[in-house]
This record gives C-alpha cells, sequence and structure tokens, in this order.
C-alpha cells in the first residue's frame, strides 16, 4: 500500500507542472526553503534543500535535491524523497545517512524514496538531530555518485511547513 501511494504521488508531482499550481516559496530557513503546491485539489507542503557537494565533481550530475513531504489530506506526513538530475540504478538500492544513522531508499527514475513508513520517521528524526545528510546512489550508467545536504534549519523548516497542512 505504501509503494502504491509513492507510485501515486510520484506520478502527480511529473504532471504537476501541467495541471497544478506552481510551488510557492513561502520562506528559507538557512540551509531549507519552505513551499506549498497544490496538486489535483489537495495541497503538498514540503522542504527542500540542495546539495552543497556533489561527487564526483567529474561528471554533470544536475540539480540534485533533497525533500520531506507533507499531504494536508493526509496520503503522507514527512516524507523523504530525493531528486536527482539523471536516472538512479534500481538494483543498486540509494542509502541516506545521518550520523551512525542508514536507511535504504528505493528508486523510481530520477527520485528515491524510503519504503517503510517507520524508516521514513527514522530518517526524518535523524535529520533533526544531525548536522549532514549523505546520499550514496548509483546512476543507471553505473557512475557511484554521492551528495552532501546541509541539516542547518531542518526542524525549523520542517515545523513551517507543518503548520500549512495543519
Amino acid at each position: 500500500m505504501r509503494l502504491l501511494v509513492l507510485v501515486i504521488i510520484l506520478c502527480l508531482l511529473s504532471v504537476a507542472a501541467f495541471a497544478n499550481d506552481a510551488p510557492k516559496l513561502h520562506t528559507t530557513v538557512k540551509d531549507w526553503n519552505v513551499l506549498t503546491r497544490s496538486v489535483d485539489g489537495d495541497l503538498l507542503c514540503y522542504v527542500r534543500s540542495f546539495a552543497t557537494d556533489k561527487s564526483p565533481q567529474s561528471v554533470n550530475h544536475g540539480d540534485i535535491a533533497f525533500f520531506v513531504g507533507t499531504w494536508k489530506s493526509g496520503a503522507a506526513f514527512e516524507q523523504p524523497s530525493l531528486i536527482t538530475g539523471y536516472p538512479i540504478r534500481a538494483q543498486t538500492p540509494p542509502k541516506a545517512k545521518v550520523g551512525n544513522r542508514t536507511i535504504t531508499m528505493f528508486s523510481a527514475g530520477q527520485e528515491a524514496f524510503v519504503e517503510a513508513e517507520r524508516d521514513e520517521k527514522r530518517l526524518v528524526q535523524a535529520m533533526r538531530k544531525g548536522s549532514r545528510l549523505r546520499i550514496e546512489a548509483m546512476s543507471e550508467r553505473g557512475t557511484a555518485t554521492a551528495y552532501e545536504f546541509s541539516l542547518s534549519g531542518i526542524t525549523s523548516a520542517l515545523r513551517k511547513a507543518n503548520a500549512l497542512c495543519s
């Protein structure tokens, strides 16, 4: 069921640029933006940050962003995801690391999600307490990649995003 919700959300976000409102930036809290977007009559409230470090530096990664989203309808609460500028190899699951906590993700095209809700909660809790998020992934072409995200401002940004969808 959780996977079905993720696939539906992925599909909605893919067509959102054509069928729904553009994202609205509400505020920026240190390294995180707080945004909302209307998607098929539901409100998505989310935080976003871009990678501060990309490895290897010799390849074109495109824009690399990490999101944590909550839907006003309750379809998802604080759901973490990664968007890359290239397709991620499905057979090599991306890993999210904060401190000593590692969470395995799954990929769907250029995005990666955490499959189990309990692991989503664990990752977001670790993000609130940590200072850096590291994502390790493999491109479809076989390039091992790694990204660093600052967690400065994540707790306050999540509070603001969740308040927008309450």
